[in-house]
């Protein structure tokens, strides 16, 4: 079996015939072995009939007591060899499927893997899950072929030729039991393998309904789109049981045919044998070896038909996985050199230029337009962003994702310790991780674990709350310590005095490095050196957020949601203001005063700030 650390080897993607034959190539001894005990272990079940002629014509019906315990003792010794080697065959056998099993995980994990943030745009969560919960298994169970199925096959020939010389009726019955089989199981496999593969991608699009459903029931909510939402998943619900429906029912036939035609095979045989007994052709002892011999044929004949319907369902459930395969990596076509230090990112197809060093926030009404320029920014996709007045596809992609980081609210967080999730596999010390902590605003969530940055989380971080999590996928990313941040809606989770929190400290952890975050929060904008402000994905207006707020009544709508001409004249007043603050924590609002407590430990502010105020950090 596959080890946990092997090379799984390179699977043939050419269709999911070919997927299933590499599974079985890349275990060949064990797959001999398998061969091997099978065809010897169906061919001595089919020498206990002729053992057993030879008692009752040899032993039985003359009376001769030595011979029939002769006999007796050969079939015994017999049974019991075989015994064993049906043990032998079944342990082989396991082992073939959960290598084929554990190799398909290794494969579909390296590739994805490989696909990396490209994974999310060409194929959807449901397709990934149903593949690891469902196809992995099924295209395993179809390789019992190699065992059984050429023993199978090996068993009917020996039992053929075992009853030519007794009565060549019965054994052109006999040879003539598989094909029948085959033409009338045949076409109902093939409308099964059909039914199988749409059930299949059914089930991927409800499974990636009930993802979308997980992740964003209390968005839906808040908006009134949960009934609607609701309507959707139930009718693919009622969609995939009928599809489930008419799958079982050609498979109720299937199976119905599996157990019939092979008790219909043994009634047709034995009577042409009694027949021919009544007539004398046969004696007591063949008519007993040919009841035997197609007893023994039962188990083939069924297997053959069971055999039809694993492969087609293991051939579905390959060409899954192969479609999943297929999926190319992103081509990495770059060959000119990265800019030798910080440089200006600009994005042509929106207008928005990065300075480095600064904290730039990205505001747009629809958040998937703010977005769209992240992962342009971030080369996730085609893009036309120049780096430094460089092509940023023209760079090798692995200096990108060096020293440019896209930090998405929606990241996967794996489970493991906490310190080893936030680390992500590389080495970094105490002091850096616990700034990141601080900087995150997370130390609430480390003090709530019982083992602290040792405890482990589950993954996804099911255990933690939204907030919990988005802090500490933000812990990740500053541990990261990129030059280029690209954070997607960092504090979007977050309640007003935590996002206020985080906002201040980001942008010092930050300070003189290169960070970009999308956002609508006045709690994050006012602490930006610039805004970017995008209306249809194009750059409507940038400069300080206050300055925003008082000439851009768009952008004062997004983010103040406020469109009065009381609204205006406040934010006029507030741009007016000294953009300096009195003292580190006093923060100045219409004449009021807030006092904003800073212990250098977690953060906490004595009040919600509010739009248009900056928030002083003693760090």
């Amino acid at each position: 079996m596959i080890d946990a650390y092997e090379d799984p080897g390179t699977a043939d993607v050419r269709g999911g015939w070919w997927y299933l034959w590499w599974l079985v190539r890349c275990q060949p001894g064990r797959s001999v072995a398998g061969a091997l005990l099978g065809s010897t272990w169906m061919v001595l079940m089919a020498a206990q009939p002729y053992l057993m002629a030879r008692a009752v014509d040899e032993g039985l019906v003359p009376g001769r007591l030595g011979v029939l315990a002769g006999w007796t003792a050969v079939m015994f010794v017999t049974g019991s060899v075989n015994a064993w080697l049906s043990t032998l065959r079944h342990r082989t056998l396991t082992r073939v499927r959960m290598d084929a099993n554990f190799r398909t995980v290794k494969v579909v994990v390296g590739h994805v893997v490989r696909l990396g943030a490209a994974l999310p745009r060409r194929a959807g969560a449901g397709e990934v899950v149903t593949i690891g919960v469902g196809d992995v298994q099924t295209l395993a169970q179809a390789l019992t072929v190699v065992g059984p199925g050429v023993g199978s096959v090996v068993v009917y020939a020996v039992v053929a030729g075992l009853l030519l010389p007794v009565s060549v009726p019965i054994a052109a019955v006999v040879l003539l039991g598989a094909p029948v089989a085959a033409l009338l199981t045949g076409p109902l496999t093939l409308r099964l393998q059909g039914a199988e593969s749409e059930y299949r991608e059914r089930q991927g699009v409800l499974a990636a309904r009930i993802g979308d459903l997980a992740g964003g029931l209390r968005v839906l909510n808040g908006l009134g789109g949960k009934g609607l939402f609701a309507d959707a998943f139930r009718d693919d619900s009622e969609r995939l049981r009928a599809q489930g429906y008419r799958v079982g029912a050609v498979a109720g036939w299937v199976q119905a045919l599996g157990v019939g035609l092979p008790t219909l095979f043994l009634a047709v045989v034995t009577w042409l044998a009694a027949r021919l007994t009544a007539r004398g052709t046969l004696t007591v002892g063949e008519l007993v070896s040919v009841y035997g011999y197609v007893a023994v044929l039962v188990g083939p004949v069924a297997f053959f038909v069971q055999l039809a319907y694993d492969l087609n369902r293991g051939v579905v459930a390959a060409r899954r996985v192969v479609g999943l395969l297929r999926l190319a990596p992103e081509p990495d076509t770059g060959t000119l050199a990265a800019p030798a230090g910080p440089a200006v990112l600009h994005d042509p197809a929106s207008g928005v230029r990065v300075v480095p060093g600064r904290l730039t926030a990205l505001a747009a009404a629809r958040p998937a337009e703010a977005v769209a320029v992240a992962d342009r920014l971030g080369r996730y996709g085609p893009t036309d962003v120049t780096w430094g007045g460089v092509r940023l596809d023209a760079v090798p992609l692995t200096d990108v994702r060096r020293r440019v980081l896209v930090a998405d609210n929606e990241a996967d967080l794996f489970a493991g310790p906490l310190r080893e999730v936030v680390a992500a596999a590389h080495p970094v010390d105490e002091a850096a991780l616990r700034r990141a902590v601080h900087a995150a605003a997370a130390e609430d969530v480390v003090r709530g674990l019982p083992d602290g940055l040792d405890s482990v989380v589950t993954g996804q971080g099911r255990s933690l709350s939204g907030g919990q999590r988005q802090r500490l996928r933000l812990v990740r990313a500053l541990l990261a310590d990129p030059e280029v941040l690209l954070a997607v809606e960092p504090a979007s989770a977050l309640d007003a005095h935590t996002e206020a929190t985080v906002a201040a400290r980001l942008r010092v952890a930050r300070e003189g490095r290169t960070t970009v975050v999308t956002t609508t929060s006045p709690l994050v904008l006012d602490h930006a050196d610039t805004v970017v402000f995008l209306v249809d994905g194009k750059v409507a207006a940038s400069g300080p957020h206050r300055r925003l707020l008082a000439t851009e009544p768009a952008y004062r709508a997004l983010v103040a949601r406020d469109t009065g001409d009381d609204g205006a004249a406040r934010a006029a007043r507030a741009a007016k203001d000294d953009e300096g603050v009195g003292a580190a924590g006093d923060v100045g609002h219409d004449g009021d005063t807030e006092d904003v407590g800073h212990d250098g430990n977690d953060g906490g502010t004595g009040g919600r700030p509010v739009p248009g105020a900056r928030e002083g950090v003693t760090r």
